[in-house]
C-alpha cells in the first residue's frame, strides 16, 4: 500500500475532476518491476486502462526489432496472450491487469502523435490488449 493514503486520495480526486494522473517510479521494493508498479497503482485507483510506452507500436508474436517478419496483433484477450506466451509485461503485472480487468494499450513512445491514438483505442474497452 502507498506510504500515504492521502496521496492515493488526491490522485483519485484529480481523476474525479477529469484530470489526467501520471504515475512514475517504482514501489521501492526489490523484485517489483515498473510494470508491476503500474498494474498495482492502476488496480488501486480502479483505472480504466494502462498505457504502456515501449519501443514498438503494439503487441507482436516476437520482437519485431530482431525479426522483420514478426506478426502484430491488433487486439488480444488476456487468455490469448497467455496461450501464445507473449511477453507483454512481467507475469505479476500481467496477472494484476487480468484479475482486475484493466486493459493494456501498448504504443511506441518514440513515435510522435501516438498518445491520441492510444486514447481513441482505449475508449471502447472490453478486456484485453491493443
Amino acid at each position: 500500500m502507498w506510504r500515504s493514503r492521502s496521496i492515493l486520495g488526491r490522485a483519485i480526486r484529480h481523476l474525479e475532476l477529469g484530470r489526467i494522473v501520471i504515475f512514475a517510479a517504482g514501489t521501492g521494493n526489490p523484485y517489483f518491476s515498473t510494470d508491476t508498479t503500474a498494474a498495482l497503482r492502476a488496480s488501486e485507483i480502479r483505472a480504466d486502462v494502462i498505457l504502456k510506452a515501449t519501443k514498438v507500436d503494439g503487441v507482436y508474436d516476437r520482437d519485431p526489432k530482431k525479426h522483420p517478419d514478426a506478426r502484430r496483433f491488433d487486439q488480444l484477450t488476456f487468455s490469448e496472450a497467455l496461450a501464445k506466451r507473449l511477453q507483454i509485461m512481467d507475469s505479476t503485472a500481467f496477472s494484476l491487469c487480468m484479475d482486475n480487468k484493466i486493459p493494456i494499450v501498448v504504443f511506441d513512445m518514440n513515435k510522435p502523435h501516438q498518445h491520441p491514438r492510444c486514447r481513441a483505442r482505449a475508449k471502447s474497452w472490453d478486456t484485453g490488449l491493443r
